[in-house]
Parts: structure tokens; C-alpha cells; sequence
């Protein structure tokens, strides 16, 4: 789908027909917009610019230098930018930004929100929203996923807080419920690291580009003021941000090791009853065993009293260790 943008009245407005030339008279195109595009569509555009699009393989490389840089008077800002999935799973998709003159143009493979909600915004004129050129719209563009992800870590900030509340809280359960409940906290705590993961990702993505983008100031590009001031508020956001992210990510994994003892003290509490139960049958199992043997010369087989002085002898022999070990407080 391609999405083309002109600007009108400190709002952006959408433009049904594609333009023949980058330079137009009037109401020229400010932002290209192309979701899942159609080779077709991608065709068009590179025609109106006189540029190449990345496909979506070259956007998915790792290398800075397959992601950030110049090519045909234009330059090529690629970032990793968090999503949502169906089923609220955490995913991440590659988000493209070329800007040539004062056009931008965004390639993307997935919906993501902070797209739609700044399209929504720079439509209604609505105040704060930067649209008049290119670099505006695709800083701009930057923020809204700045501040979704700002909005992810509050979330997962919030959620790990209720988390730590039942990772700690003293309750009286059935070993079956201990158990189900502490494996519930371990897949919770391992959403919350992807989640986390993805953020500090696409953290890293964005501050790669708007420290790159804030390079090509001394290359003889001259930003406006307003850009200026948005490339340094989004550094800062990033830094904070990323920081916050890690400082979570930190207590994921404490949270997780946490439960993890835990888990291993409730097997330690299992073992420790088979150990003592064990040892308490132990006498019992041996006198048994040796008014078990069938020699002739057992005084006790003629004994009138021998079977219940038997009896007494395993309970009285079972009962010592019992009382012992409630006494050190193993039990």
C-alpha cells in the first residue's frame, strides 16, 4: 500500500495521484509512505526520486553499514522497531527511512501504532506535531515509537512490580498449587524478558540512527532549529530509556532466580521428608528383619509375649528418631 502526504495549513493531507517529478509547483509530495509495498509501487516512487528502495532482506541485515547510509543523493535510515502480535507476543519488524531533499520516504512490512497515531495527529493540524518537511516527519515519526516503547516499559515496569509482590508473598498452599503457581511466574517472567529484549533492541536501533543522522550535520547538511532540538531530545530518551530497560531486565533475572530457589527449596523440603521418613522406618525395618529369621534357637519364638514385645520395639525404635529430629527442628 502507498500512502503519499502534501502539506496544507500546518497539517498533513493525503494525495490520491502520483506525482511525475520530485519537484513540483504545487503541493509537493512530503512523505511517501509504503506499506507491504507492491513491486509496482516501489517501481513508481523509485522513478519519481530517482532512487533505490532497499527490499526487505537488505533492510533485515545486521551490518550499520547495510542500515545507515548514503546512496544517490539520498540517505537510508534503517531501524528494528518493536510490535505487538496477535496474542500480545512480542515481535520486532524493520522499519526504513529514506530522505532525499526535503522528501522522506518509509518502507515498512507490519502495522505498527505509533505510525497510525502520528498520521492521525498531522492530520488534524493537532499542535506539536512536526510536518513541514521530510526530516520533521521522519523525526517526528521517531518520537511516536519512542514513546510507545516508553509506554511498553511503564506496562512491563508495572507488571514485574506484581510480579515481585507474589515471587515474595507468604502464603499457606498445597504443594501442587506452590508448584503450578511458581511455573505460572517463570513463563510471566519470561514474557517480561522478551518484551524487554525487544525494547532494548529497538532502543539501540534508534539511537544508531539519531546519533548517525546528527553526524551528517557537519557533512554540510543545515538542519533547522527544530530538528536540531528533536535529535537532542530523542538522544536523551534513548539514553534514559535504554537504561530503564536494562535496570527492568536486571530485575527479571532476579525475579527469576528468586523462583528458582524457591523451586528448589520446595524440592529440597520434599527430599528432606522422604530422607526422614526413611530413616525413621529404618529401626523398625531392622528389628522386623531380625524377628524375621527362622532359626531354631530364638528364645523369643516360644515367647508368650514375644509378638507384642516385637510390636512395642518397632514403635518405640521409630518413635525415638521421630521425636529426635522434631526436636532439632528438621522436621
Amino acid at each position: 500500500m502507498l500512502r503519499m502526504f502534501v502539506h496544507e495549513s500546518d497539517r498533513l493531507v493525503l494525495r490520491e495521484n502520483l506525482p511525475e517529478t520530485l519537484a513540483e509547483a504545487v503541493n509537493p509530495v512530503l512523505w511517501y509512505d509504503l506499506l507491504n509495498p507492491t513491486p509496482e509501487e516501489g517501481r513508481e516512487v523509485e522513478a519519481v526520486l530517482g532512487l533505490s528502495i532497499p527490499t526487505r532482506d537488505e533492510m533485515e541485515e545486521i551490518e550499520l553499514s547495510a542500515r545507515l547510509y548514503q546512496d544517490t543523493g539520498a540517505t537510508f535510515l534503517t531501524l528494528t522497531a518493536l510490535i505487538v502480535a496477535e496474542g500480545g507476543e512480542p515481535g520486532k519488524t524493520p522499519i526504513t527511512f529514506i530522505l532525499k531533499d526535503r522528501v522522506l520516504v518509509t518502507v515498512r512490512y507490519a502495522v505498527t501504532r505509533p505510525f497510525d497515531l502520528f498520521v492521525a495527529r498531522a492530520r488534524h493540524g493537532s499542535s506539536g506535531v512536526p510536518c513541514s518537511n521530510g526530516e520533521l516527519i521522519m523525526l517526528g515519526l521517531i518520537e511516536a515509537l519512542t514513546d510507545r516503547l516508553a509506554d511498553i516499559l511503564e506496562r512491563v515496569g508495572n507488571e514485574i512490580d506484581i510480579i515481585s509482590r507474589s515471587v515474595f508473598r507468604s502464603q499457606k498452599a498445597t504443594a501442587e498449587k506452590k508448584t503450578n503457581d511458581l511455573r505460572s511466574l517463570i513463563e510471566q517472567l519470561g514474557q517480561k524478558g522478551d518484551f524487554l529484549g525487544g525494547v532494548r533492541e529497538s532502543m539501540v536501533s534508534i539511537a544508531r540512527l539519531v546519533a548517525y543522522h546528527a553526524a551528517l550535520e557537519g557533512t554540510g547538511r543545515k538542519p533547522t532549529k527544530e530538528a536540531r532540538q528533536m535529535v537532542k531530545l530523542l538522544q536523551r530518551d534513548a539514553v534514559s530509556l535504554g537504561d530503564h530497560a536494562a535496570f527492568l531486565s536486571g530485575k527479571v533475572n532476579f525475579l527469576l532466580d528468586a523462583t528458582l530457589g524457591l523451586i528448589n527449596l520446595e524440592q529440597s523440603q520434599i527430599i528432606k521428608i522422604f530422607t526422614v521418613a526413611s530413616v525413621v522406618f529404618l529401626p523398625p525395618t531392622l528389628v522386623a528383619s531380625i524377628y524375621g529369621m527362622n532359626f531354631e534357637l530364638m528364645p523369643e519364638l516360644e515367647w508368650t509375649l514375644g509378638y507384642p514385645w516385637a510390636i512395642l520395639l518397632m514403635v518405640c525404635s521409630a518413635a525415638l528418631p521421630f521425636f529426635y529430629f522434631k526436636r532439632r527442628g528438621w522436621l
